[in-house]
């Protein structure tokens, strides 16, 4: 049975943060709401924070960083985690490796892959990402399609006056090499507080909402993915991402999260609340004993807006 909060929530999903490392600077980035840490879980703790995590109902696995392909266990971590028997193992990247493990990685058991990749441009690319990755990148996300990993997601982040115009060059890009298209809107963070920054280059997508409404073939809404919509049309899909900083998006969550040192972090937008997992594992702590910390983190779990408490419940 799935485990649920005080506000009913159920936590279908785990994502595991397996490291901070990247091997690019996207100037953007808001380090999916982990704080540095100073050292990463091995691949036998990560398969059991999931053997654990399955035993209380999740049912999906998502592998992020940083960028988790810079690890040289990665292989092994999917395989490890694959032998539990999750229905969906994921994995968030830049696709600068992509191209490397995608059949290795398919082979052990990843279903599916989302790779975070702004534009078409090089020297666009290059401003983002302070790298010259751009045909690595490219090539990790035809590959990854070749390999049979499906859906293969591009992640582009809209921004006003950098990649905004290249929203259609992407979608044919996507379509033709067998992508969905996730279009997402710029979030303004901790980390990136900045009102200048935020309003120069945030992008209201309203007007382009209006417009895929026009012209789709079909639109359908994900109700447990803050009630975003998917948008098909000439062959391809797009989905529209909005930030995550607001009510309906908390009162739909379903996700806990692992920092790469080991920690359950109940909540993406907080930092205060943290339980420690990768201890009592070094202690020798049993599954059971494991199985009650996961269970007590979820109960603790509360909406970071709670004006969507009662909606909620």
């Amino acid at each position: 049975m799935t485990a649920k909060d005080k506000y009913e929530r159920p936590v279908f999903s785990l994502r595991i943060s397996i490291t901070n490392r990247c091997n690019v600077k996207c100037f953007y980035c808001h380090h999916d709401g982990i704080i540095p840490q100073k050292y990463e879980m091995t691949d036998d703790e990560i398969y059991r924070v999931a053997k654990v995590a399955a035993d209380i109902g999740v049912g999906k696995i998502r592998l992020s960083g940083g960028e988790p392909l810079i690890r040289d266990d990665i292989v092994e971590i999917v395989q490890k985690i694959s032998s539990i028997g999750f229905k969906d193992i994921a994995l968030t990247t830049n696709g600068t490796l992509l191209g490397k493990y995608a059949h290795e990685l398919k082979q052990a058991g990843l279903n599916r892959v989302n790779v975070s990749f702004d534009t078409l441009n090089p020297e666009t690319y290059r401003f983002i990402t302070r790298r010259d990755y751009i045909e690595k990148a490219k090539e990790g996300i035809i590959k990854a399609s070749a390999a049979g990993l499906y859906p293969v997601k591009v992640n582009m982040v809209v921004m006003k006056g950098i990649n905004h115009h290249e929203i259609w060059d992407m979608f044919q890009f996507c379509k033709e090499n067998g992508a969905i298209l996730q279009l997402i809107e710029l979030l303004k963070t901790e980390t990136c507080p900045d009102n200048d920054f935020f309003d120069e280059y945030h992008y209201e997508m309203d007007e382009l909402e209006n417009e895929l409404n026009e012209i789709s073939d079909d639109v359908k809404t994900r109700q447990f993915m803050q009630d975003r919509k998917k948008y098909f049309l000439e062959g391809g899909e797009i989905e529209i991402v909005k930030p995550m900083d607001n009510t309906e998006f908390c009162k739909n969550c379903t996700r806990l999260r692992i920092t790469p040192d080991g920690k359950i972090k109940p909540c993406l937008l907080r930092n205060d609340n943290l339980v420690d997992l990768i201890e009592p594992i070094r202690l020798g702590y049993s599954d059971e004993e494991l199985k009650k910390i996961f269970l007590n983190a979820i109960a603790d779990r509360e909406p970071f807006y709670k004006e969507c408490a009662e909606t909620a419940r």
